[in-house]
């Protein structure tokens, strides 16, 4: 297949013929691709898996609401209400990875690259090893999100007023980086030297981890949900406003001292982001349904979906960056070849 080239992309331009339309009988609240399987997470039990010939397969994967989920395109990882850790292979098939000893909820997860899996249920966050050994640590108060470095098993966990950072195979005390209010969602730089929360207010916030310098990140209209970073790590978009926010990370000093690049405004709430995994464009899905295909140089846009049927919950490219997929939050989804 011929690799996708942005500069080929019209400034206005429609493809909505070529998205395939899907009935995966759920509302998505993620959506992954394991090779050419697209596997849709539904909020309550179930997993829809699509093959390349556009089958949908529905598996349960937990005995009530998924909370969370992480794939690192070989299994997609799920916490669930009901205690369990779960993962699911292209194939269908489930394994608990996990159980919790109090059934408490879990609703975080985190995947190495190397096999290791990292979750939390209440306070306490746990990272199980590629060879199966577990650690644990509490924290100050309720795990709001959870990263892996990219380099070394390291783990950044977000709380209220702050991230603190845990080496599990190591004894030293872990480091916190300190920051008033909540913070949730957390994501490391791909080059390891930036650490970013969505908040619970309408902000964000950055570390350099170098120094631990902050970087405020606001201006916000609504909450960020929905964050992606762009080929080699040049930028970070975000939902929560009217216009794509991309925040620059080009330079050793972030986005410090600077302003972030405003695409593909609309009349409605970008509510999901996704970055093409080789070039520099990426798909914004909004509120209203639409969803574009954005080239990051200059903003060029191309219509993937009109707008109708529901807001645009997941969006994920798969690792070749040929088909881009999506669901809403009234059940619609499909996948568009490029």
């Amino acid at each position: 297949m011929k690799e996708f080239d942005p500069g080929e992309m019209p400034s206005i331009a429609s493809l909505t013929d070529r998205v395939r339309p899907l009935s995966v009988g759920m509302p998505a609240t993620s959506l992954h691709f394991l090779g050419d399987t697209a596997v849709f997470i539904g909020a309550e039990e179930n997993a829809a898996l699509v093959n390349e010939a556009g089958e949908v397969t529905t598996i349960a994967i937990h005995g009530g609401a998924i909370l969370c989920a992480a794939s690192d395109g070989k299994r997609v990882v799920t916490g669930g209400d009901d205690g369990k850790l779960t993962a699911l292979d292209a194939k269908g098939t489930v394994t608990v990875l996990a159980t919790d000893a109090k059934r408490r909820w879990i609703d975080n997860v985190a995947l190495h690259p190397e096999g290791a899996v990292a979750w939390s249920a209440g306070k306490t966050a746990f990272v199980q090893s590629g060879k199966g050994e577990v650690k644990t640590f509490d924290m100050p108060s309720t795990v709001g999100g959870l990263a892996f470095a990219p380099k070394g098993l390291r783990v950044a966990v977000a709380h209220y007023n702050g991230v603190t950072l845990w080496f599990p195979n190591m004894a030293a005390n872990p480091e916190f980086l300190e920051w008033a209010g909540s913070h949730l969602a957390v994501t490391f730089s791909p080059d390891n030297k930036f650490l970013v929360t969505a908040m619970h207010e309408p902000a964000m916030h950055g570390w350099r981890l170098a120094d631990n310098r902050h970087m405020r990140m606001s201006g916000y209209p609504g909450r960020v949900r929905s964050m992606s970073w762009s080929a080699g790590g040049k930028g970070l978009a975000t939902s929560g406003a009217d216009t794509v926010i991309i925040w620059p990370f080009t330079s050793k000093d972030g986005p410090m001292g600077k302003e972030p690049a405003m695409l593909a405004p609309l009349q409605a709430r970008v509510s999901a982001v996704a970055c093409h995994p080789k070039q520099d464009i990426m798909a914004a899905g909004y509120s209203d349904g639409t969803i574009l295909v954005v080239r990051l140089e200059d903003g060029a846009e191309i219509l993937v979906r009109r707008n109708g049927g529901g807001a645009v919950s997941a969006l994920a490219w798969n690792a070749k960056g040929t088909q881009v997929a999506f669901g809403t939050e009234e059940g619609d989804a499909g996948i568009m070849e490029l």
